[in-house]
């Protein structure tokens, strides 16, 4: 037995403390009962105190739905731990219900023998009606297999507050820094992140931050004093082996951000982002217009058109330029995206994917933009495609996209999605001075010389290495040159309707893209596996978890993630006739599948999920199960 400190600083009550060595945590409430800023929150006391982690907060599409009805439940589920963890966990070990709605979205997520916590002001009869139950599941046993610990937290949170002048209404706001308290006494988290997020947070509202700081600290005493908690929790910082560095909590938005901005510092070039707000790619833009101390220039466009026009304009202009979106806006951008190919100039397009079609699942996640990305314009119109494979992975994604789109004067999609950009997981902030060298030359003067010996600009003359044009400023005298969407001549970029040159340009713009260098593919198979699991994107945890799982049941199984998926990697023919079988999972219905059957000529085998859910790693390791044993 140890003493737990206590967030008001009043003397502890000895408890009982059991140490765990990983646990899962899913705050749910409506979607205004603030259950993403209290996991964000809980996660932030998590990173800080040394837990490796992985998040995924789930939230409706409605700003506010309506209120104590399923479809307005928001939930938001940590996974913390002593070790190295890749998902954010298949269940919870605790969930914690703000109202009715939430336990029952939420109830057959849960494991017999996980905690309960609920606020039992709120589980009224009509509360109960609105959302099926006949009678109350606080009551009638059919939480019995569960440990159940109905907590007053509204009449609670109002109590603690009384000192203040509050409303009621305005009281009860807090109730999610009361619970934030009691779970942060429960697993001893620490405080003083979260009591000065609220002072800084509500700076200019003190009476507020006061109330919630109240609140917070209540909720920890309550779990100091009650007799309902008899036990918290300790779950040790990581004790895995990382690399020595400064770390921080970060998300996949949030990390694409950050290596936007630090490519254009390597590129020296200004950064411009054209957009248009979008979920989930919003947060972008929402994080990049606070950074003009380092040359960022963001433009909210009217629509997903103007965005994408904006962008390239840009990048005629010479500068780092991205457009942010996701599917739907990809459509609109298609016509765009089409003339930056033919423009042959740099432009990241970043697609945080979500459920389709057409508006589809604004707020879950999916994987289904691979070929539209591949071949969504008209004409052959080839873009290479990168994928970040983790929401800190996110960074180093946004680095290579840039490099690629620098180096060889193309547009690059960067196939990101809901998953990742919302979960969030510790971040090594990397030297810089390990940053790759991204500058650029540009154009100076003239390239060619003419029969007559007269020296001219030719803007498609190629670097015999990259095959990429000249980059040449506007207004730099000399160096004026023609731009449009109608076909070019080879090297002085007429407009040309020769059917030959027409040909050779399409031809050499493919094999720009096809001669990118991209690193090969890696394997992990330490037995000599006979079957490979590949993946790409944010399938990437599920998949390693899985794999872990199977090799200590002492199954051999190798595995491969794929971050280049346009151009694939130079092996990964050689790689997939190494294996008798190889499982494709995907977050859609078999894109990635279908393109390696069609290039390689192998049989591979998708398993599948779109239910705006990651998968998780026992589901795939049950199916990755099945194809072992399979002839």
């Amino acid at each position: 037995m140890i003493s737990a400190g206590t967030a008001g600083g009043h003397a502890s009550k000895t408890k009982d403390v059991r140490r765990l060595n990983r646990v899962v945590i899913r705050f749910a409430g409506d979607s205004g009962d603030g259950m993403q800023l209290t996991g964000d929150r809980f996660t932030a006391g998590a990173a800080a105190f040394g837990n490796d982690l992985s998040t995924l907060p789930d939230f409706p599409a409605e700003i506010r739905a309506p209120a104590g009805t399923l479809p307005g439940v928001s939930s938001f589920q940590l996974h913390f731990a002593d070790h190295d963890i890749l998902t954010p966990g298949d269940a919870p070990d605790v969930l914690v219900a703000m109202n009715p709605a939430a336990l029952k979205a939420n109830i057959e997520d849960l494991p017999r023998g996980a905690e309960i916590i609920v606020d039992a002001d709120e589980f009224t009869e009509r509360a109960l009606r609105k959302v099926g139950y006949h009678a109350s599941p606080l009551e009638d046993g059919s939480l019995d297999g569960y440990r159940l610990h109905p907590v007053p937290l509204t009449t609670l949170t109002v109590e603690a507050l009384k000192e203040f002048e509050l409303s009621r209404k305005e009281a009860e706001r807090s109730k999610n820094m009361f619970a934030l308290g009691l779970l942060s006494w429960m697993y001893h988290r620490p405080t003083e992140g979260t009591e000065k997020f609220l002072r800084t947070k509500f700076a200019k509202k003190p009476a507020i931050a006061a109330a919630n700081l109240a609140a917070f600290r209540a909720g920890w005493n309550f779990g100091e004093t009650t007799e309902d908690f008899a036990v918290s929790y300790e779950v040790a910082p990581a004790s895995k082996a990382f690399p020595t560095g400064t770390y921080r909590n970060i998300s996949g938005n949030l990390a694409l951000s950050y290596g936007l901005i630090a490519a254009s510092r390597q590129a020296d070039l200004p950064l411009y982002l054209g957009s248009y707000p979008i979920t989930p790619a919003s947060d972008i833009l929402h994080e990049l217009s606070r950074h003009k101390n380092f040359g960022v220039r963001t433009f909210q466009a009217e629509d997903e058109i103007a965005a994408v026009g904006a962008a390239l304009g840009a990048a005629f202009g010479g500068s780092l330029t991205v457009t942010t979106t996701s599917g739907p806006g990809i459509l609109l951008k298609a016509e765009t995206i089409g003339l930056a190919v033919s423009l042959e100039l740099p432009l990241v397009i970043i697609d945080i994917q979500r459920g389709g079609p057409s508006t589809g699942l604004p707020t879950k996640t999916e994987q289904a933009d691979l070929l539209q990305a591949m071949y969504g314009r008209n004409g052959e119109a080839p873009v290479p495609i990168v994928a970040p494979r983790t929401p800190a992975d996110c960074f180093d994604a946004a680095m290579e996209a840039a490099r690629i789109a620098l180096t060889y004067r193309t547009p690059v999609f960067l196939l990101s999605d809901g998953y990742l950009a919302n979960g969030s997981e510790p971040w090594c902030i990397p030297d810089t001075d390990e940053l790759p060298d991204l500058r650029v030359q540009f154009a100076q003067g003239p390239n060619h010389t003419l029969d007559d010996g007269t020296e001219v600009f030719w803007p498609y003359k190629r670097d015999p290495q990259t095959l990429a044009r000249p980059w040449a400023v506007p207004g730099t005298p000399g160096l004026e040159h023609r731009i449009g969407g109608i076909e070019k001549q080879d090297g002085s970029g007429n407009i040309s309707y020769d059917p030959a040159n027409h040909d050779f340009m399409v031809r050499t713009r493919q094999a720009k893209i096809d001669g990118i260098d991209v690193p090969d593919l890696d394997v992990d198979d330490p037995h000599g596996a006979n079957t490979l699991v590949l993946g790409w994107g944010s399938t990437y945890g599920p998949i390693t978890a899985a794999v872990r799982r199977l090799r200590t049941a002492g199954e051999h199984i190798a595995q491969a993630h794929l971050r280049h998926l346009n151009p694939f990697p130079a092996n990964l023919g050689e790689t997939l006739a190494r294996y008798q079988r190889v499982v494709v999972p995907e977050m859609n219905l078999g894109q990635l599948a279908m393109l390696l059957r069609a290039r390689y000529l192998t049989d591979v085998r998708s398993y599948n999920q779109v239910n705006g859910m990651p998968f998780k790693a026992e589901q795939l390791a049950r199916a990755l199960q099945e194809a072992l044993r399979e002839d």
